[in-house]
């Protein structure tokens, strides 16, 4: 069964998330009003509508960084994620986690970033070598 998930989450101001979710991750806008609009992200659908940002705690563990919790999360094959996380570094993108390797050699190696959008929500993305691998233990 293939599915896609939509995700619905608060943002200060529309057009500085137009600037981040289009601009910077290269996101296709959607559908939208004054108060809401849509992005394929990735190939989901992410809403993001005004309001207030659901509140986050740095309680996550990322080996020994804390990280925020909660938060959304992406996977990409690695040459993607690469790309990604070269087009935030151009971009200025303050990172909560700098892009790193991890579990380098084991079942699950994979590569992570954390960074906020304008509105403070976190996201981090992961990538993998081959998408086969995500829940390797």
């Amino acid at each position: 069964m293939k599915s896609l998930f939509h995700l619905a989450y608060h943002v200060h101001d529309l057009d500085a998330a137009r600037a981040f979710y289009g601009g910077v991750l290269g996101c296709r806008e959607g559908r939208s009003t004054a108060t809401w609009v849509d992005f394929d992200f990735f190939g989901h659908q992410l809403s993001l509508h005004l309001g207030t940002p659901f509140p986050t705690t740095d309680t996550g563990l990322v080996g020994e960084h804390r990280v925020p919790m909660p938060h959304l999360g992406l996977v990409l094959e690695l040459p993607d994620w690469q790309a990604l996380a070269e087009r935030l570094r151009a971009a200025g993108t303050r990172f909560v986690l700098e892009p790193q390797q991890r579990f380098a050699g084991q079942p699950g190696e994979q590569w992570t970033m954390f960074f906020r959008d304008p509105s403070g929500n976190p996201i981090e993305v992961k990538g993998f070598r081959s998408l086969g691998t995500v829940y390797a233990a």
